[in-house]
């Protein structure tokens, strides 16, 4: 049992009635995030769901579909191109109803499965539990930006304790994918769940820390924020350099948004 996989479904259930009163014209606003329509993010998440679940099915049938997914990719030009030929032309309104859908049948799929359950990926394999936890990350993350662009606040959850988690154990990886080595020793991160708990990592230190909002720190670590645009308190050399490159998520080093880029509209 993965119980992430109901966190998934949260939140991807929270972004669908977010957008879905008004569809049609929702979906072709555009967000700060690199310029994406929300239509856009709607297709990027519906897509690598549907890899995750393939993923999920066998190597076999995750290749195939990878394969013809990045067939399309451009040498400049990012995920929009392979994403677009992949899925077609698809209206607004079947795009949000078809990827709800498929969250549901994804949650559904990964919540009984084996948390140790190896499944291949783009890069190298992952456990179950670590998929589905990557597809709330993204969810979470790119949701973010659709919030943003509709200038309505987010309502979060405690369940955004599996990223907060991703985002302290990225810390290395950070480092690692921009060829640098991560600093000793890692910062003391002690931060406060949407319900007032307080969550903390690393050994304890008042000289390298990194407090606040867990809600900020997510949006730090999945660069939906420049840390300059959160109330987070970031003391010594180790914690400042991580929080001003922070990336949670695989793939090519990106470099955060500037400060005042991503924030509420209005």
């Amino acid at each position: 049992m993965i119980p992430e996989a109901q966190d998934f479904l949260a939140e991807s259930e929270a972004l669908y009635q977010l957008i879905n009163s008004n569809t049609d014209n929702h979906m072709q606003e555009v967000t700060a995030f690199k310029e994406w329509t929300i239509y856009d993010v709607i297709r990027h998440l519906h897509v690598w769901n549907e890899m995750a679940f393939f993923s999920h099915a066998g190597k076999d049938r995750f290749d195939q579909a990878f394969a013809e997914l990045m067939a399309n990719l451009p040498e400049e030009g990012g995920l929009r191109v392979p994403e677009s030929a992949y899925l077609g032309n698809v209206p607004g309104a079947e795009l949000l109803e078809r990827w709800i859908v498929y969250a549901r049948e994804l949650a559904a799929a990964f919540a009984v499965a084996d948390p140790e359950l190896r499944v291949p990926w783009a890069g190298p394999s992952m456990s179950a539990q670590s998929s589905i936890i990557a597809r709330l990350m993204e969810t979470w993350s790119h949701a973010q930006a659709v919030y943003d662009c509709l200038g309505v606040e987010r309502e979060n959850a405690d369940r955004i304790h599996s990223i907060t988690e991703l985002g302290v154990r990225t810390y290395g990886w950070t480092f690692s994918n921009r060829k640098q080595e991560a600093p000793r020793p890692k910062p003391h991160v002690r931060l406060t769940a949407p319900s007032g708990v307080i969550w903390t990592w690393n050994d304890s230190s008042e000289t390298e820390l990194v407090e606040g909002d867990a809600v900020q720190f997510c949006q730090v670590v999945t660069q939906s924020r420049n840390i300059g645009d959160t109330d987070l308190q970031v003391t010594g050399r180790n914690a400042n350099l991580w929080m001003s490159i922070a990336q949670c998520f695989a793939g090519p080093v990106e470099t955060p948004p500037e400060v005042g880029r991503r924030r509420k509209a209005g």
